[in-house]
């Protein structure tokens, strides 16, 4: 078993925020990594509801915030709706997914988490009328 760290960080390399899953399968495919990702973050939000959510993915009538999104009141969020957004994000480059330095390309790939145990998200922002 691995113990996994999910870091999300600006395009720059700064880290923004980051958190450790234990026990995980020491080879597991990128789709499986991001949708273990986004049911981790979904829990724990349910389980403490704000009014912002620190997410991969925009929940439905979220607004967008700096770093993050504005929630609506007591309101919970369905992990497998945000995992297939997550992987939609993927496909059409919403996200880039660094395994250590290596940047994967195929959802399919699968990735051995005993030799690169840090996962790193990096969001990109579309360029204003591009």
């Amino acid at each position: 078993m691995a113990t996994v760290t999910f870091r999300d960080e600006t395009a720059t390399g700064k880290p923004i925020e980051e958190f450790t899953l234990p026990d995980l399968p020491e080879n597991i495919s990128a789709r499986e990594l991001v949708r273990l990702r986004v049911r981790e973050e979904v829990a724990r939000y349910n389980a403490a509801p704000a009014p912002r959510f620190n997410g991969l993915v925009r929940p439905v009538d979220a607004e967008v915030e700096l770093n993050g999104y504005r929630m609506g009141a007591g309101r919970r969020i369905d992990w497998e709706k945000q995992a297939d957004a997550a992987e939609r994000a993927f496909q059409r480059n919403g996200f880039l997914l660094l395994v250590g330095e290596r940047q994967i390309d195929d959802l399919s790939e699968v990735i051995d988490l005993t030799v690169d145990p840090v996962v790193s998200f990096i969001k990109l922002v579309p360029l204003v009328g591009g």
